[in-house]
């Protein structure tokens, strides 16, 4: 299944470093969004550079229906109040049973996290970019 081979290619980039606004041609740094176009793209998915950009990308899905490979998308506290795409601020890969694979900033790299409430409630929608 796609999902499982899109997952364990981003299981491989676990620890790499986190680093805001790193470049898309790199694999040593990641930020959310170049994290996630790298492994779809290593996969043939082609995504846009951003999270927001990405957040317009394949079939919105219901929360209750979300499965492994969906794509997460988050708001932060800057941008809570934004509108639509505007409040975009963070993407990751769904890998079910509430957690989440994403460069996290407080980690300062790739890693695996539970949606704890608080993430939850951050939430603004998801994407299925997986055909």
């Amino acid at each position: 299944m796609l999902a499982d081979k899109i997952i364990q290619t981003g299981k491989e980039y676990l620890g790499t470093p986190y680093v805001f606004g790193a470049p898309s041609n790199r694999k040593d740094i990641f930020d959310c969004s170049s994290f996630v176009q790298r492994v779809y793209g290593q996969h043939g998915i082609k995504l846009p550079r951003s999270s927001r950009k990405q957040f317009q990308v394949g079939r919105p899905i219901p929360l209750s229906c979300i499965r492994e490979g969906d794509l997460l998308f988050f708001t932060t506290p800057m941008r809570r109040k934004k509108k639509w795409h505007e409040r975009i601020g963070h993407v990751a890969i769904y890998l079910g049973n509430h957690t989440i694979l994403h460069t996290s900033q407080s980690d300062r790299k790739v890693s695996i996290t539970i949606l704890s409430p608080y993430l939850e409630h951050m939430i603004v929608g998801a994407r299925r970019v997986i055909t």
